[in-house]
């Protein structure tokens, strides 16, 4: 922290600076270089540091800052794990930013009930690790090691959607400070309710924008008897989609089933010391007792091979199965690293699963067809994929032949049912297509839940909403 505000700040921000102060001490920070990490993340839009940034340790401070930008007519921007990659906790210089990092305990366990209670700045890594010993895990994978609190906010998917849901399907209740600084209590520990409003489901995706989540329970899962990994090349993505498609509709209950294209598979390769057949290939997990495992792996080896699968290269030991996963985690820089000096811009949609070998070929032909570095991955076992658009950022060229790409992928996915974002959110990047995908009514009746809870629009603006 300065000793005296910056001479730079506005004069609302230097106010509550100094308000500030007293409450966070050390925590409080002004300085340029403190804050200008707070710009940065791993999506491709520019905006500048916050005015200011709070470490909060406890939900009375989370209650106090808000309560002080209130006062001082200050907009708030909630912060995790910092992915963003929509912008989706994008400041600016007349905002305060709640860092939420020093908020990272597992305050509760309890083994009978599947459930835990956590902070939002806990991550998905540090929760696994402190479950280890209680047989128990939390499944959702968005790839990143995202904070808790994060992932709630965009409600995020990932790896093992196709069996565990999304974050949706595994939170419980909240604890949300309002805009005002108010404290509200949302679900409880029980599996369902048929009580009132589901207000944990309205703040969950909301993006920081209804309220900041400072509590969560949520739901755990055994972990598994058996866990396998594999990986299996393909002559063709259509074969590859193919497989993924009949196997979902097969009902095998598959915990992991990816899709690399032969781009991603040629970065993970360069990268991430694979040295896998650079084919669209197939990331496969089997969870389940040994039985189980193996009949699954039956089930999936002959659709596989019908559609041209090539070699099922299997990984059992924890090693390996690290190995083939955070590679398949890397795969964004992995990517970034072949083209020195460029940037990424990751984008998603998803469509029902009858529709995603047309959606992932319209995607790679057009890629064809503009000659950019682009590869193709995600979770397809839920009809969730992305285009990593590895770009020079001084070649607008190319940069309007990716957001032609990214129109396109989008108008498609809406035509057959999609959305035009599986689980990145809607932050900066996706609001004119939100509005496409929901109509101009839905969408008002979303702004007049965001105008009833924030009434002043000072959480996290210029999100979801254009």
């Amino acid at each position: 922290m300065n000793e005296q505000p910056a001479p730079h700040m506005s004069v609302l921000i230097a106010a509550l600076a100094a308000t500030l102060a007293p409450i966070f001490g050390a925590r409080l920070l002004t300085a340029a270089a403190a804050r200008a990490p707070y710009a940065q993340s791993e999506g491709h839009h520019h905006y500048d540091p916050p005015g200011l940034v709070v470490q909060p340790e406890t939900i009375e401070e989370v209650q106090a800052a808000v309560r002080a930008a209130a006062t001082h007519g200050v907009s708030i921007v909630g912060y995790g794990a910092g992915t963003s990659l929509e912008g989706n906790a994008a400041a600016n210089a007349d905002s305060l930013l709640i860092d939420f990092s020093r908020m990272n305990r597992l305050l509760e366990v309890s083994e009978a009930d599947l459930l835990c209670v956590v902070q939002p700045g806990l991550t998905r890594e540090e929760l696994n690790q402190e479950l280890r010993a209680t047989g128990l895990f939390f499944p959702v994978d968005p790839g990143a090691n995202a904070s808790l609190g994060g992932m709630i906010s965009t409600r995020a998917s990932g790896t093992t959607t196709v069996r565990y849901g999304n974050m949706r399907d595994n939170i419980l209740a909240l604890k949300v400070v309002t805009a005002d600084g108010t404290l509200l209590h949302t679900g409880t520990r029980a599996r369902k309710s048929a009580s009132g409003y589901d207000l944990t489901h309205l703040f969950t995706g909301s993006e920081g924008t209804l309220g900041l989540i400072v509590e969560a329970t949520l739901r755990l899962h055994g972990q598994p008897e058996k866990i396998l990994a594999a990986t299996w090349d393909f002559g063709s993505v259509q074969g590859a989609v193919d497989t993924v498609i009949a196997t979902i509709q097969s009902g095998v209950p598959i915990a992991r089933m990816e899709l690399l294209d032969e781009e991603a598979i040629r970065a993970c390769n360069a990268q991430s010391g694979l040295s896998l057949a650079e084919r669209p290939t197939l990331f496969l997990e089997f969870h389940g007792s040994d039985a189980g495992v193996q009949d699954q792996l039956a089930t999936v080896k002959l659709i596989g091979e019908s559609y041209g699968g090539g070699t099922l290269h299997f990984a059992s030991a924890t090693e390996e199965r690290n190995q083939l996963w955070t590679a398949r985690h890397r795969a964004l820089w992995s990517a970034k690293a072949m083209i020195p000096g460029a940037t990424a811009w990751t984008t998603d949609i998803c469509v029902p699963i009858g529709k995603l070998e047309e959606a992932i070929m319209r995607a790679k032909s057009a890629i064809a067809a503009s000659g950019l570095f682009a590869p193709v991955l995600g979770h397809v076992g839920d009809g969730n994929f992305h285009v990593m658009f590895i770009l020079p950022p001084d070649d607008p060229t190319s940069w309007d032949k990716a957001r032609a790409i990214n129109a396109a992928m989008v108008d498609h996915a809406l035509s057959v049912g999609g959305t035009c974002t599986g689980e990145h959110g809607i932050g900066l990047g996706k609001r004119q297509a939100m509005l496409a995908e929901h109509g101009e009514e839905a969408v008002a009746l979303m702004r007049r839940v965001k105008d009833a809870l924030d009434p002043d629009g000072r959480l996290n603006p210029g999100k979801i909403f254009l």
